[in-house]
């Protein structure tokens, strides 16, 4: 009997060579499985199946873990305001390790022999897939053959091309990776600091100018409605909003950092419903905690996104950063009123039955009704007095005297 491997399998040039590679050329049975996180409609699994199937595949499996994604992993990505150096919603990093825990079970599930991935060994995403793969099912081989053969996009079209498999050349020309959180874009353009993507590199097209206003209701942190429509569940007020911001070409924008492996990387993405979620729910946190609610706030989800991102999210660390995150949430409440236009949108206000901007207590600039002016002259005489002290005890005149 064949042994088995299990691929994590995207539909994409590089999981196509995986399972024309591993069937043809090491004579495994592949068991191929696209973990859907949100972003595939019913038509794109079913031609990712038959695609699957036309590389020669053994068997070809569909797990959707959308629900769990946004329960376990994005609702905490919008408590904590993620974004990756202020920028990326950790579109990828964060549907990654999901992948690859469903993966995992699955190998365990039908005894796989082995387990595949097609990360290339430039990128994050094969420390993501390794990690989980070490903690979940180390007595499990991990085959890598991108990342082995160490191949470019062009080896990999002329490989299929060879053993007589057909795609759409001009589409690989882009990696796009979809997901309910983003989709990223990596190209040509990408590989360098100096030139941005084309507007047809990005999967969703502009098709609305006229402004528009959107209001986004938010109950425990959690995003309760759009406009004061209910949805059945987070994740389809999600798509909802992607689809509606998306056509704006909000949310489009390229992400430079650090990668895991410790070389600089650059990827656009689209992400309409995280960038307007992100920013709605950080507006009108500001108005219901505390000065160091949102500080330690800021401190933790930090942390959480880096090692999500870096895929850890296995550490316990993060059920404990979660915990913290989600008793945050309890007086986060309220409406944020953004104004959509093309390529952007602004905050126009923000109301909430918890707002500590409140009246009763003073208003900023024009009045002072919980205090007078002498006790904000000795509030202002105590906290200088540390530094007035030392300037006096060492002999300084001018503080930059030293």
């Amino acid at each position: 009997m064949k042994k088995k491997v299990v691929l994590a399998f995207s539909g994409g040039l590089d999981t196509s060579y995986c399972a024309r590679y591993l069937s043809r050329d090491k004579d495994l049975d592949v068991y191929s499985v696209i973990i859907d996180t949100g972003g595939f409609s019913k038509k794109e699994l079913s031609q990712i199946g038959d695609r699957a199937r036309i590389l020669g595949v053994t068997s070809h499996h569909v797990i959707d873990e959308t629900s769990t994604f946004y329960h376990q992993c994005v609702r905490f990505l919008i408590y904590g305001n993620v974004l990756k150096h202020h920028v990326y919603p950790l579109s990828v990093s964060a549907e990654r390790v999901f992948q690859a825990i469903a993966i995992a079970r699955y190998a365990r599930h039908i005894k796989a022999d082995y387990i595949a991935h097609g990360s290339t060994g430039a990128g994050n995403d094969q420390v993501r897939f390794d990690i989980i793969f070490n903690i979940m099912v180390p007595d499990i081989t991990i085959l890598t053959p991108i990342r082995d053969q160490n191949l470019s996009r062009a080896d990999e079209i002329a490989y299929l091309s060879d053993s007589g498999i057909e795609m759409d050349w001009q589409k690989a020309l882009y990696s796009i990776n979809k997901g309910l959180w983003g989709t990223t874009v990596g190209g040509k353009e990408t590989l360098t600091t100096k030139s941005p993507l084309p507007d047809d590199a990005y999967p969703t097209p502009v098709t609305r100018k006229d402004p528009q206003e959107l209001q986004i209701g938010f109950r425990h942190g959690e995003l309760a409605d759009i406009n004061s429509r209910k949805f059945k569940s987070p994740v389809d007020a999600i798509r909802y909003l992607n689809e509606l911001a998306g056509a704006y070409g909000i949310g489009r924008d390229i992400h430079l950092g650090d990668t895991i492996v410790g070389i600089k990387g650059r990827v656009g993405f689209e992400a309409p419903a995280p960038v307007l979620l992100i920013r709605a729910h950080q507006e009108l946190e500001k108005c219901v905690l505390t000065k160091w609610q949102i500080y330690w706030k800021d401190q933790l989800a930090n942390w959480y996104g880096m090692m999500l991102h870096e895929g850890q999210f296995l550490d316990p660390a993060m059920r404990d950063i979660e915990t913290f995150l989600r008793n945050s949430q309890e007086l986060v409440n309220g409406t944020v009123t953004l104004k959509l236009s093309a390529g952007h949108f602004d905050v126009m206000g923000i109301e909430s039955p918890n707002n500590l901007m409140s009246e009763e207590f003073g208003t900023y600039g024009e009045k002072q009704t919980g205090w007078n002016g002498n006790d904000v002259k000795g509030y202002s005489r105590v906290q200088a007095n540390p530094v007035r002290i030392f300037y006096a005890v060492n002999g300084f005149k001018e503080p930059y005297n030293l």
